[in-house]
């Protein structure tokens, strides 16, 4: 392949910090980069270097003649006085950028909820963002640079940025560097990673799994320096491992050597150990809505909403921005009330929400965080029985990233991803049992992800996760849901379920998201007739759809039996331990038939689609 750029001997030092020491490395025709390490180890200072918007203090950066490089920094840096058109599309005819399928597409993708003649000052923060990549996306460049492009987007945006990525370099012999800690997006998009730790940027091949896979042997071989590391990653890999067929099958690595790595993994979760401590803690009834809706004057944003949440349960909700996904939330957490309908709680019921305001710390921004965590509880407990673990509030901290020295750092002077971390461990401290987790993601890296999703895998009691990272969403909750049309849709097939609903559709437009490239492009009009995308005959393609219906509907009444047989294990007499074990063998029992079903749900989704 071409040769497109390189770096030899990059040396950067900030008055505090070597950031980079004697980096060599480049780029060539067709890579696409992903760069993941910690916040604070120099990614966009790297890709600045590379960009050319930042001058190394020793070593050079050498570029192909007359190449072009399209960067998207993290900094808002778009003309406030130029219309949305203007911004993307310059002065253009529009004859001219609408004749181009690319520039069609982009605009369909990023900005179909964007007044394309309103002033870029008159915007959100996030539609602004969106604009910027619209913009960058919709110019020629022979290398694209972007810095955390999946910011604003929501599950929709990631998934068409990601589609149109790939399109792109699948027709254009350019390269990709992206600096991201959206880890699907990373699986989906990226051909090589490149980690940035300890002043060096070390290469992988392939995308995030085939990273982590390589990680853990790299880890491995160094256990006495990473073993907590390297615990994470194996956790972490094998999560990957039992995830959807596609996600695993595409990293260049011999299975074997996944499967002999993670033989000794446990199950991420005890689910019936946990789901009965949940029991314990909050009883039969947790919060049970039933048919509540909620309007704000003419605008009914919730309607006929009929849901039941059990102890343990662990659920991830999904929607367009403006759905009623915060709606939702409130009705949970008693903040609001239904305008129709009723919500039940149950007596030990404790709502705690981490929300995208740093809740519990502005009365505080002059502390350290020693003096802080010091007025709180002097240990909790993570886990139940014999796998029990007693932690003191530094424990955590520690657990969470916090080094010795920034227990002394004023809360103010904190990143914004460490403040989000000690918002988290203020909650946890306070014991909720119901635990409501608003966008937890932002501001972290996919390490301190890990660390997060490692925690809650040993809490006890009921999640409610709304996300856009669609990584971190399958990976801690069991059950998806989404709010479509002002109703409460379960989706048993998950994230890949509401995307197709979306794609039909379903549930009002998306800001942030819009049709996916090949939609974009020109598809079959209603009246016509689409040939099918999977190959199947129509009888064997109607026989597949059947099926499928057949096959949801009982993952999800499994599901509930599962659900119910757990919550009757606290009627069941506690002394009865014959009892117990057989109840705990059903439950198993539900829930290998519904693994089996899932993994013929896959099987049946990928026909499908081809």
């Amino acid at each position: 392949m071409a040769h497109l750029l390189g770096a030899e001997g990059l040396h950067l030092e900030f008055p505090t910090k070597v950031v980079f020491d004697s980096v060599t490395l480049g780029v060539n025709e067709g890579d696409r980069i992903g760069i993941v390490g910690r916040n604070g180890d120099g990614k966009s200072s790297l890709m600045a270097m590379l960009a050319g918007r930042l001058e190394p203090l020793a070593g050079k950066v050498t570029t192909r003649r007359g190449l072009r490089i399209g960067v998207l920094d993290q900094a808002d840096t778009l003309d406030g006085s130029l219309t949305v058109g203007q911004a993307v599309v310059g002065d253009a005819p529009e004859h001219v950028w609408a004749g181009d399928a690319k520039v069609r597409d982009v605009i369909a993708g990023l900005l179909a909820d964007v007044p394309w003649d309103g002033l870029v000052s008159d915007l959100s923060g996030g539609q602004r963002r969106r604009v910027a990549l619209a913009s960058l996306l919709a110019g020629e460049w022979d290398v694209l640079a972007l810095d955390e492009p999946t910011n604003h987007l929501d599950v929709e945006g990631i998934t068409w940025l990601a589609g149109h990525l790939k399109q792109r370099w699948a027709a254009n012999a350019g390269g990709l560097m992206v600096v991201t800690h959206d880890r699907w997006f990373l699986d989906e998009v990226c051909t090589a990673t490149w980690e940035v730790h300890d002043r060096i940027v070390e290469p992988f091949e392939g995308g995030y799994a085939a990273y982590i896979l390589q990680r853990v042997e790299r880890d491995r071989q160094a256990a006495a320096i990473e073993q907590r590391r390297q615990n994470l990653a194996r956790k972490e890999l094998a999560w990957l491992r039992r995830g959807a067929p596609a996600r695993t099958s595409k990293p260049k690595f011999r299975i074997e050597a996944a499967n002999a790595l993670i033989a000794d993994v446990p199950p991420l979760r005890d689910t019936v150990a946990l789901q009965s401590l949940a029991v314990a803690r909050l009883g039969k009834d947790v919060i049970d809505l039933h048919d509540a809706g909620v309007s704000y004057c003419d605008n009914e944003v919730l309607r006929g909403v009929e849901w039941r949440l059990a102890p343990g349960e662990r659920t991830g909700i999904l929607g367009v921005n403006g759905a009623g996904k915060s709606t939702l939330l409130k009705l949970i957490d008693g903040s609001l009330s239904p305008t129709s309908g009723r919500v039940k709680r149950g007596k030990t019921v404790q709502v705690a929400t981490l929300s995208q305001q740093l809740g519990g710390l502005e009365e505080h921004l002059d502390e350290p965080v020693r003096v802080m965590i010091g007025r709180l509880r002097t240990s909790y407990t993570f886990g139940s029985g014999s796998k029990a673990q007693e932690m003191t509030p530094s424990m955590l901290l520690e657990r969470l990233g916090f080094s010795n020295a920034q227990l002394s750092t004023p809360i103010k002077d904190l990143s914004g991803g460490q403040q989000r971390r000690l918002q988290l461990l203020l909650i946890l401290l306070a014991q909720p049992n119901v635990l409501i987790l608003d966008e937890p993601t932002n501001d972290l890296d996919t390490d301190m992800l890990a660390a997060l999703e490692d925690l809650l895998d040993s809490w006890p009691g009921t999640l409610i996760v709304v996300s856009h990272d669609r990584y971190f969403l399958e990976r801690v909750t069991d059950q998806q849901y989404a709010v479509m049309d002002a109703n409460l849709r379960h989706l048993p097939g998950g994230v890949d379920e509401y995307l197709r609903l979306r794609a039909a559709g379903v549930g009002g437009s998306s800001a942030g998201a819009g049709k996916s490239s090949a939609q974009a492009s020109g598809s079959p009009s209603p009246g016509k007739a689409a040939p099918t995308a999977s190959g199947l005959s129509g009888a064997e393609l109607r026989a597949a759809q059947k099926e499928l219906a057949a096959v949801e509907r009982r993952i999800a009444k499994l599901t509930e039996q599962a659900a119910t047989a757990t919550t009757a294990l606290a009627d069941h007499d506690h002394t009865d331990y014959g009892g117990l074990a057989a109840k705990m063998a059903d439950i198993k029992a539900l829930e290998s038939e519904v693994e089996e079903l899932e993994l013929r749900w896959l099987e049946l989704s990928e026909s499908l689609e081809g």
